[in-house]
């Protein structure tokens, strides 16, 4: 394979590769879904919409909504190309296994604000309620709204298969979480936050303990309660 190369500044040839090969296989599998057409138009390409970021358990995890199409603001949060800092430690992409949309095509400009806002507010609503935790990352304040009919919604797992069990492994999920946590509390001893980004590095706390307890609790019984003659 050919891979394209740029000059350096020191003038020498620097080999670009592009990204990694799971990377590539990710991204064409959220361009898939995105590419799902109803009535003819891809979903991804709905102007307004709202979203939802489930991970490995099936627990929401982020809720959204876009005034700048699901395909760009969905795309840039699972690139981590957020322009506030902060917030780019809030959610880690490597978490998110499927994703849920709703778009909403036949809006107005004066109309959509508020569309959008009661559609994520009860699309919050929802989510929060099925979650074993009652939140989600969300490090802002859902803004409160009256509730509205949803419309239908397309979900979607994006990890195909052939990378789907090494990400799901508790182990490796565990190693996740917990450097985004510290990332997370270091952001925050670092400057005066919200309450809300405290909120957030709480219910990541107890999605850690779960996990490290279901991950104990898998080996209970295995664990010798005397040393071995080696370790005497």
């Amino acid at each position: 394979m050919r891979h394209k190369k740029e000059k350096g500044r020191d003038g020498a040839k620097v080999s670009r590769q592009g990204a990694p090969p799971d990377v590539k296989t990710i991204k064409t599998a959220i361009k898939k879904f995105l590419d799902t057409r109803v009535e003819g138009k891809k979903i991804g390409n709905a102007k307004y919409g709202v979203y939802v970021f489930y991970d490995y358990d099936g627990e929401p995890i982020y809720v959204g909504q876009t005034y700048e199409t699901l395909r760009s603001r969905i795309g840039r949060h699972l690139t981590n190309q957020r322009t506030d800092a902060v917030a780019m430690n809030v959610l880690d992409p490597f978490e998110v296994a499927e994703i849920e949309v709703w778009p909403l095509r036949k809006l107005g400009r004066k109309q959509a604000r508020t569309v959008l806002n009661r559609t994520e507010f009860t699309v919050s609503e929802k989510v929060t309620k099925e979650s074993a935790f009652k939140a989600v990352l969300n490090e802002k304040d859902m803004l409160r709204a009256k509730k509205i009919k949803l419309p239908a919604s397309y979900r979607a797992r994006i990890i195909p298969d052939e990378l789907y069990d090494g990400r799901k492994h508790p182990d490796v999920r565990i190693a996740r979480r917990a450097s985004t946590i510290a990332s997370l509390a270091r952001v925050i001893s670092e400057r005066e936050v919200s309450s809300g980004l405290r909120r957030t590095l709480l219910t990541q706390a107890k999605r850690l303990q779960r996990l490290a307890t279901q991950r104990f609790a898998d080996f209970k019984g295995q664990v010798p309660t005397k040393p071995s003659s080696e370790e005497e």
